[in-house]
């Protein structure tokens, strides 16, 4: 990709002939360590954020909250299918990502509406 006057990034033409411009002006930037997905027939809602506990031993964990995502049931396949393909290629480059989860995963918790 190369990137253009004005902090836009272009694509390589996509489907159908469509050139996508990604236009990253007012984008920001934030890291999280901590990610919990839930959702219901019409979206898909990630929560990302950060894990800023010291003690590994601790009997409960706060995690700050930085962004929620919502998308619709199909950018959230397509979002899928792209993360797939990245942690496919970082493992085959770097190994593979052992992934603690306890004895069992938990399930997401009910989602904070906002208002």
């Amino acid at each position: 990709m190369s990137k253009e006057q004005g902090g836009r990034t272009a694509g390589p033409t996509g489907e159908g002939g469509v050139r996508v411009r990604w236009d990253d002006a007012q984008m920001p930037s934030n890291y999280a360590n901590v990610c919990n997905v839930s959702g219901n027939r019409e979206e898909i809602v990630l929560l990302f954020g950060v894990n800023r506990n010291w003690n590994s031993a601790a009997r409960e964990l706060e995690i700050r909250l930085l962004n929620r995502v919502v998308l619709n049931p199909y950018a959230s396949k397509r979002a899928n299918l792209f993360l797939g393909r990245v942690i496919k290629e970082y493992e085959s480059r770097y190994g593979a990502l052992a992934i603690e989860t306890g004895s069992r995963p938990h399930p997401a918790e009910s989602l904070p509406t906002g208002g």
